[in-house]
């Protein structure tokens, strides 16, 4: 943690779910000497700018601009350290109908990141992924595997200025805009919750659990990895049953570019992979990795040969009870890690 406090940081996209749940974690344990928030929405940044007053933050900026707009991203990153990079276009379906502004986001933004943290000497630069980028079948999903590759191969050219890149990947988000839970008690009301397939199942985590994710993830990084969490899954029906009990379950089919099921660590992942207590860490397969400025023990347990990290297979699986409190949250505003679970139950939180 003290390699990040007074740090200047830049998160993209710092008006999202993510991005202000980070801004406040980071204000509150790390003491940052500035603190950028970079988007597009000058409404988002001043309703933002009203819960985080400048007269109580006076070390919080707000700079509009737009990930695709390189000349605007070397202004922002100039004098920053490090780069939190978490904008992105995330809805499966939009990106489906749209794939050129999907592309144009979350490709060439990404190419764009990493040409200005290099060229402005930014220290640490940790891109936000998500499962759907393991062996994808969405555009979504293979925008965000072509930025991971991205940044991972960004570490063999940053050349004498040093700077890292490395690559959180987790499941859903519980509450965040256009996520499960808050689209199911919407329906609530209607009677009828729809299911596009009763077998699906996805990883869940918490705003705060990611956040901590991210945090502990910057401190551990040395340029490359791709950092996976290890989270929760739960059956699309076990969700929708303990939001509205009384309602019917209407199954719709799967949209277009939906997964039954999401990996984090697939098997041909795997091979470079190494499981700790509670994520696992796959490691390039570039030759920069070998050099002696990476090559250290990293300790760790290597995957097994045919393992994969799956949500249907996953061993942790939430109760009704974790769900029920995971609703509560949504339900009651800002979301925090405390729904304990039995001592019989697998932790939710051994992820975080």
């Amino acid at each position: 943690m003290e390699s990040l406090k007074n740090a200047s940081i830049l998160i993209t996209g710092g008006t999202g779910s993510f991005g202000k749940s980070f801004v406040r974690y980071a204000l509150d344990n790390l003491n940052p000497t500035r603190l950028v928030v970079f988007s597009r929405d000058e409404l988002k940044q001043f309703e933002m700018r009203q819960q985080f007053p400048e007269s109580k933050y006076p070390n919080l900026r707000f700079f509009i601009g737009d990930v695709r707009d390189k000349e605007r991203l070397y202004r922002a990153v100039d004098g920053v350290d490090v780069l939190v990079h978490a904008a992105a276009l995330k809805q499966v379906p939009a990106c489906e109908y749209n794939p050129l502004e999907a592309i144009k986001t979350n490709v060439i933004g990404a190419a764009n990141i990493v040409d200005a943290a290099i060229d402005r000497n930014v220290k640490k630069v940790l891109a936000l992924s998500t499962d759907k980028a393991a062996n994808p079948v969405n555009l979504y999903g293979a925008t965000k595997l072509c930025s991971d590759k991205l940044f991972v191969a960004a570490n063999t050219y940053s050349g004498f200025h040093g700077t890292r890149f490395s690559v959180v990947r987790y499941g859903n988000v519980v509450g965040s805009r256009g996520s499960v839970i808050p689209y199911f008690l919407a329906q609530k009301s209607t009677g009828t919750l729809t299911i596009t397939d009763p077998r699906m199942t996805r990883f869940l985590i918490t705003l705060d659990q990611g956040v901590k994710f991210v945090i502990d993830s910057m401190i551990r990084m040395r340029g490359g990895e791709i950092f996976v969490p290890k989270i929760p899954s739960v059956k699309v029906t076990d969700l929708a049953r303990v939001v509205a009990p009384d309602c019917e379950q209407k199954v719709i089919g799967i949209r277009p570019g939906e997964k039954l099921h999401e990996v984090m660590v697939s098997e041909d992942d795997a091979r470079n992979s190494l499981e700790y207590d509670d994520h696992y860490v796959i490691q390039p397969s570039h030759p920069f990795w070998d050099s002696d400025r990476f090559k250290q023990d990293r300790g760790g347990k290597p995957c097994e040969d045919g393992f994969s990290y799956c949500s249907d297979s996953n061993p942790d699986w939430l109760s009704d009870d974790q769900i029920g409190g995971l609703i509560d949250m949504v339900n009651t505003g800002p979301m925090t890690t405390d729904v304990k679970p039995k001592a019989d139950e697998p932790s939710f939180f051994s992820g975080a």
